[in-house]
């Protein structure tokens, strides 16, 4: 189990390592970006209403879930106030100005992608598995942005890339931690971190990826990408 916890917490690393460096050295258009951010939401979503809400409705356990969910909105809205901005993934501060709050919030969403994903693997293998794909796909979005980010400010590739695989790097650490610490959890304890990562992505849909993706002049086939990542994952559910 530990072999496969890590090498489906790969997936995700490499995706965010390769996206990212490729963005570094030849930038995307602006239609291809919203493409993978809507297709981006639509997979995290896809993930939120197939897989983890009907195994926190399941076990039946309101405490806990209130908790857990108020506990993954309050530190995305505190994320968002230290860091002074309104798009986490986007990594948007003004140009010139000290980049800490990038790094904060980045550093951040990177925990929370990796700690949602050894939650998955913790509360199932399958859980484990599609989260893993979901994030692949997310991490891509949030690669782009933290290179886009770098060149805005002026960072040398090489230092945008030591960032890129420092990324990578927490990524794995936090999803093989999240996995080993958390399999012999109570049911209790899991069903509040599963609906504090319940939280966490609806917050990383609707206020990052979404909003990230409307600042760009819309098409209709970008709006349709968010539709297309949704059923992929319903159908991937039912044979996963």
């Amino acid at each position: 189990m530990v072999t496969k916890i890590f090498l489906f917490s790969l997936l995700p690393s490499l995706a965010m390592l390769a996206s990212g460096s490729l963005a570094l050295w030849k930038q995307p258009g602006e239609n291809l970006r919203g493409i993978i951010l809507h297709f981006a939401a639509g997979v995290v979503f896809s993930i939120v209403a197939v897989e983890i809400l009907p195994d926190v409705i399941k076990k039946h356990l309101p405490l806990e879930v209130l908790l857990g969910f108020g506990a993954g909105i309050g530190l995305m809205f505190l994320i968002e106030k230290l860091s002074k901005r309104p798009k986490a993934v986007a990594g948007a501060v003004e140009e010139g100005q000290p980049s800490t709050g990038f790094l904060i919030t980045l550093g951040v969403d990177i925990v929370i992608d990796g700690l949602l994903l050894g939650i998955g693997f913790a509360a199932g293998a399958e859980q484990g598995v599609l989260l893993s794909v979901a994030l692949a796909v997310e991490v891509v979005a949030l690669a782009l942005a933290m290179a886009t980010q770098c060149l805005r400010l002026g960072w040398p590739r090489k230092k945008s890339l030591l960032l890129l695989a420092a990324s990578s790097l927490l990524f794995i650490t936090v999803a093989m931690l999240g996995a080993t610490l958390l399999k012999n959890l109570s049911q209790e304890w899991l069903e509040t971190l599963l609906s504090f990562g319940l939280a966490a992505l609806l917050y990383l849909v609707t206020e990052e990826l979404l909003v990230e993706a409307h600042e760009i002049k819309e098409n209709s086939y970008m709006t349709l990408s968010f539709f297309v990542g949704f059923l992929i994952f319903v159908m991937v559910g039912m044979y996963v």
